[in-house]
């Protein structure tokens, strides 16, 4: 059995645990979706893309773009592999069809293939499945070289495929070696490509009340420390210390937080943030600084400034002109002039 395999997915399941998936779908019937996809993720997020429709191979992450710069022969290849994978699930589409006498309907192949690598212990572990119309219909079990029907319209394949131990060697051969390697290179250039960046952190706060969080992201592998300190002492006391979360391009993220609702303006001086990461010789240190805080919050406005502004600037141009023309009457007066404006009663008859 001809088996696919993308060239730049790898996943990070744990601190210590890397593994390499492959999404495939072969689609019958289905309106506004391509006959043959294959997908692949890092850590739950999309790092390549191909379907029938385009016909080219998308990567989505910048280090999967630089190891298909640094080695041509890889995205041509996957190329050719994608097109043999996508008559083969195609004709394996139409022959159940055939089997289970369906027509005329939409009908899923999907395969999920792939290996897992704990970089501590060695242990390595295959996996390879098919689905039929949202349902498992074949399981590979590599402890004992045999495949695990959960639908009974697939026993018959099963056994087949049971007996057919040339390929069932070359299988385990291939979950246990030649996936293994290929995981191992795209960890490389992963690795060399998310070291080259420096972390950013950056002090946060939603609402001058709230606590100071100090974030760093962007960093990798996710072996990292984070804590705030006073005096140049780690303290425990008034601090919440999240965990390390993925971002979508395989560096991570993670937030330590810092109440200071009993620490005075005059000691924020005293604080500081350390982010340590691991192998890394020198820590990022930043000091609590409200001037360097990040915040979305906005002071609440209980009229707007606009509006205001301008009745005000009316409200005075009148006074000043009422004030002008109460200064030409006075001065008129006391000339011994006739008073000669809206005011006198010669206006009212």
């Amino acid at each position: 059995m001809k088996l696919l395999i993308l060239f730049l997915f790898c996943h990070v399941a744990s601190t210590v645990k890397h593994s390499l998936n492959l999404f495939i779908t072969a689609t019958s019937g289905v309106p506004n979706f391509p006959e043959f996809v294959a997908s692949g993720m890092v850590d739950e997020v999309l790092t390549g893309y191909y379907d029938s429709n385009i016909k080219t191979l998308v990567p989505k992450q910048d280090w999967a773009r630089k190891l298909a710069m640094a080695e041509p022969l890889q995205p041509e290849w996957f190329l050719l592999e994608c097109f043999s994978q996508h008559q083969y699930l195609r004709a394996n589409l139409d022959s159940l069809k055939q089997r289970l006498n369906q027509t005329g309907d939409v009908h899923i192949l999907q395969r999920m293939i792939g290996c897992e690598w704990d970089d501590e212990t060695g242990e390595v572990v295959g996996f390879s499945q098919y689905g039929y119309d949202g349902e498992d219909f074949l399981v590979l079990d590599l402890q004992t070289l045999t495949w695990t029907a959960p639908n009974q319209q697939a026993f018959i394949t099963k056994l087949r495929w049971d007996n057919d131990k040339a390929n069932l060697e070359y299988v385990k051969h291939f979950y246990t070696h030649i996936c293994l390697d290929m995981l191992k290179k795209y960890l490389y250039y992963r690795r060399s490509f998310l070291r080259t960046e420096r972390p950013s952190v950056s002090l946060l706060q939603k609402t001058p009340s709230s606590p100071v969080s100090c974030h760093a992201t962007g960093f990798y592998p996710d072996r990292a420390m984070m804590f705030w300190r006073k005096d140049g002492e780690e303290i425990h006391e008034d601090v919440d210390l999240g965990e390390i979360l993925p971002n979508h391009d395989g560096s991570f993220q993670m937030s330590v937080e810092l109440n200071l609702s009993s620490v005075t303006p005059e000691d924020w001086r005293r604080y500081d943030c350390v982010f340590h990461l691991s192998g890394v010789v020198d820590d990022i240190v930043t000091r609590l600084d409200k001037a360097v805080i990040r915040t979305n919050w906005v002071p609440p406005a209980w009229f707007p400034a606009g509006p205001v502004i301008g009745v005000v600037v009316g409200l005075l141009l009148l006074l000043l002109a009422v004030c002008i023309a109460g200064l030409f009457i006075w001065r008129r007066n006391n000339n011994g002039e006739e008073q000669r404006c809206f005011y006198s009663s010669d206006e009212l008859k």
